[in-house]
């Protein structure tokens, strides 16, 4: 990096607010965020273009350590010189303009790889967007690079591709940053990028986020459109943002969310999505508010660290003016949670192919067996895959999405019911009951992943923000599950709860 450009984000740095912690490795660009970036176009202390060259050579020092990209975006140095000339000529900042992303790559990007980790499309470009990618280019958002992923978004423990590997914890790379957006993750944390996208399945925004000390939304199922990624089990699969802070993840949603045409469960969000939610953004937001915590999900089978972690986290909520109800009770929470999953992945799969891919040698999931796959994981779910279908343990029961399924309306209501009769705004519990498992032990010490219990099946809302750190550097996240489409609420208990103990510090990298 340059002398120039270094001092240059040195100062914006100081611009943004954030703690001033400084990761080793290029120097300007721990914590920037989307505000404190705008400022310094605005001031003239910075360009799109500088910002992005400082990215592109952070990438280029430090990924090794991690192996959190897969692929680097060629044009994006030329894009954020259009930016720049776009606002030397109109004075306007665009929502997200000249603000460098980063994509996972299970997300269609025009003219560049969108592989799902997998061999058999390796060599798959899509021809145009997403339309969630289109909605943040078109907002001004510079795509830098695609990340690593759990092959076929499969694996909510680890991140490995046939692709590209194994991707690392960047608070301690003999662990894992979760999967299966452990790339975006571990990208975000490590300062690559302002902003990330995941998806998440059952855990995978979630769960990568909680171990990589990041902000991560799951958004009502329905709010954002799923078009043009590939698919784990449609029915429960939600793109959202990763970022370091809610500010960024709350600007990145309101871009993203609104009606798909190509998504009919979007429809859903007609007259439900406020056109600004940033006036969310409310350091007190806890004053007031009723927070429940979920007994049966804190304390199952807790890591000591954690729990202390977590309980600690309930004074501060209390400390900020949160009254908590505790333990929170939802009849007949135990059976209700039972067999939710259903099997789809062979049907969601083979649509996405004849939608985009369309070659006649790669249409059905034998196709995707048949090519293979570098990960011993990942066949073994293919294998399962090919042969499954239905509703787990209970395979006479059909499988609906959200609005639709019995099983799932039952459990929401249960929840929500539970939520009104106590006036509760939203209810807590610890992203993970155990730390980020080492990477070479990462099935025996997959413990503790309460994402996958509630909203995925429900399709309610939930949020996890940092919330410490355990021994070995590793993070521990909150969650904070709400109603149906009340991200308002989740994201003013979520900001001040964040201002209130600001626990995200960024990693060391050599």
């Amino acid at each position: 990096m340059t002398g120039k450009i270094a001092l240059i984000l040195i100062l914006v740095v100081g611009i943004t607010g954030c703690r001033r912690q400084q990761a080793s490795g290029p120097a300007g660009l721990s914590e920037l965020g989307i505000a404190g970036i705008h400022e310094a176009y605005e001031k003239g202390t910075l360009t799109a273009e500088q910002l992005t060259q400082a990215y592109l050579e952070r990438m280029a020092e430090l990924d090794d350590q991690i192996n959190a990209i897969t692929f680097i975006n060629t044009e994006a140095i030329a894009i954020a010189r259009q930016l720049d000339d776009e606002y030397r000529m109109t004075g306007k900042l665009r929502p997200l303009h000249g603000i460098p992303m980063v994509v996972k790559d299970n997300i269609n990007t025009r003219g560049m790889p969108t592989t799902a980790g997998s061999w058999a499309l390796q060599d798959f470009i899509p021809d145009r967007d997403a339309p969630i990618i289109a909605r943040l280019v078109d907002a001004g958002a510079i795509i830098l690079a695609k990340t690593n992923m759990a092959e076929w978004a499969f694996s909510p423990m680890h991140t490995e591709s046939s692709t590209h590997g194994t991707t690392r914890n960047p608070y301690n790379p003999d662990h894992v940053p979760a999967g299966s957006s452990g790339g975006t993750a571990a990208a975000i944390t490590a300062n690559f990028g302002v902003i990330g996208l995941g998806t998440d399945t059952g855990n995978s925004i979630r769960g990568p986020s909680a171990h990589c000390a990041l902000v991560g939304f799951r958004t009502t199922l329905g709010l954002i459109s799923r078009s043009g990624i590939v698919p784990l089990f449609l029915r429960n699969d939600v793109a959202g943002p990763m970022c370091r802070t809610v500010e960024d993840a709350t600007r990145v949603m309101e871009v993203m969310a609104g009606m798909d045409p190509e998504d009919p469960i979007t429809v859903h969000a007609q007259g439900k999505v406020p056109s600004d939610y940033k006036q969310f953004l409310v350091k007190d937001g806890l004053k007031g508010a009723r927070i429940g915590v979920l007994r049966e999900l804190s304390d199952d089978n807790v890591d000591p660290e954690v729990k202390a972690l977590f309980e600690q986290a309930i004074l501060d909520l209390e400390s900020l003016g949160a009254e908590i109800v505790d333990p929170l009770d939802i009849p007949g929470f135990s059976s209700l949670r039972q067999n939710q999953w259903c099997a789809t992945f062979r049907k969601d799969v083979e649509s996405y192919l004849a939608t985009y891919v369309q070659r006649d040698s790669l249409s059905t999931l034998e196709d995707i067996i048949r090519i293979g796959s570098g990960s011993r994981f990942s066949m073994d779910r293919l294998t399962d895959h090919a042969s499954r279908s239905g509703r787990w343990g209970d395979p006479e029961e059909a499988c609906g999405d959200a609005y639709q399924d019995p099983k799932r309306i039952a459990f929401r209501k249960a929840i929500e019911g539970a939520m009104d009769s106590l006036g509760i705004d939203a209810i807590v519990y610890p992203s993970w009951n155990h730390k980020p498992a080492r990477i070479a032990f990462f099935e025996e010490e997959y413990l503790g992943d309460n994402s996958q219990v509630i909203s995925p099946h429900t399709g309610q809302p939930a949020f996890t923000v940092p919330m410490g750190y355990t021994g070995g550097n590793l993070p521990a996240g909150i969650q904070f599950l709400g109603r149906l489409f009340d991200e308002p609420t989740l994201i003013r208990l979520a900001y001040a709860y964040e201002q209130g103990t600001r626990h995200r510090k960024p990693p060391s990298l050599e």
